[in-house]
């Protein structure tokens, strides 16, 4: 026997994988038909062009449902923050929670919150014994309930 004898009845394949792909290709796209392919094709093109679309006009309606800008209700500081969450003012530390699209300070159970008017106060010497005393008085609009 010959060492090289199988050698002999050895078949050369390559170059048919390419070949056999494309048949088997044809035979399917032949027998089931290329509409299926061509529709699942555009609704994909669909899905991937409307759903960004959808979550950007999506988060931009909660955005501005939920976004609040105002000021810090004891220091004026500028603030911006989510309507649902409690917060504290970067600047003072008071603890605020949105309201009405305003900041409104969280104050516990049992507390009164209250507004400061400032109070000036000049006094006059008019060299009598009767004092003169003017007081200007800012007078603030009526607290919403």
């Amino acid at each position: 026997m010959a060492p090289n004898g199988f050698r002999q009845l050895q078949l050369n394949f390559s170059g048919m994988g390419c070949w056999l792909t494309l048949a088997i290709g044809f035979g399917l796209v032949t027998t089931v038909g290329i509409g299926w392919l061509l529709k699942s094709l555009l609704v994909l093109v669909i899905l991937l062009i409307s759903v960004p679309i959808v979550l950007i006009v999506g988060s931009q309606f909660w955005l501005r449902r939920n976004l609040v800008e105002g000021a810090c209700p004891a220091c004026s500081q500028p603030l911006t923050g989510f309507r649902p969450i409690p917060m504290s003012c970067p600047n003072c530390g008071v603890a605020l929670q949105a309201k009405d699209g305003a900041f409104v300070r969280v104050a516990p159970e049992g507390t009164i919150d209250v507004n400061v008017v400032n109070v000036d106060a000049v006094r006059t010497d008019a060299g009598d014994t009767d004092e003169v005393t003017i007081v200007d008085v800012d007078v603030l609009p009526p607290a919403d309930s």
